[in-house]
């Protein structure tokens, strides 16, 4: 094999307010799908600054991560006229707070709207998940498990990485 694997690096939250999850409902090639505020990591930022960031951008909320859920690791595969679509997601996912909605704030491309679900809503609607993390972040949660945010290293190069090219 002469092409390396890379896996996308995705980020995702786990938001819970009064028993219920922040969630979004976006268009997909597969119709209209419920997932967690997710989606991929930016060059230049960490994975809680992708998330925070994520997390702004489709729902309107601003998000301070608090502590890693989990990190996971899923393939998926989508047929295409010119053949199957073979994608790896290795997905580090959030808890955390939000503040107030941004008034104004316009939506990513594709997001119809943020809603809250309770547990057994999002349960009961398994066939209208994007994938099948979006449970599993939820249930790890649920079951408390939580990672310190430092469990996660950035190092310094990915906010300055032209300061690799002069040594």
């Amino acid at each position: 094999m002469t092409e390396r694997w890379k896996p996308s690096v995705t980020v995702a939250a786990v938001v819970e307010q009064d028993g219920k999850f922040l969630l979004v409902e976006e268009h997909t090639q597969e119709g209209l799908r419920l997932n967690n505020p997710a989606g991929h990591l930016d060059p230049g930022e960490s994975p809680a600054q992708g998330c925070a960031r994520e997390v702004l951008e489709e729902t309107a909320y601003p998000f301070v991560p608090t502590a890693l859920v989990g990190i996971y690791l899923s393939r998926f595969v989508r047929e295409r006229p010119t053949g199957p679509d073979d994608i790896t997601y290795l997905r580090f996912a959030f808890c955390g707070t939000v503040g107030q909605v941004v008034a104004g704030w316009v939506l990513d491309h594709g997001i119809v709207r943020a809603v809250w679900l309770t547990p057994e809503e999002i349960r009961a609607s398994q066939d209208r998940h994007r994938s099948p993390l979006l449970l599993q972040c939820i249930e790890d949660y649920l079951r408390g498990q939580r990672y310190p945010l430092e469990v996660i290293q950035t190092d310094l190069s990915v906010w300055a990485p032209w300061n690799l090219l002069q040594k």
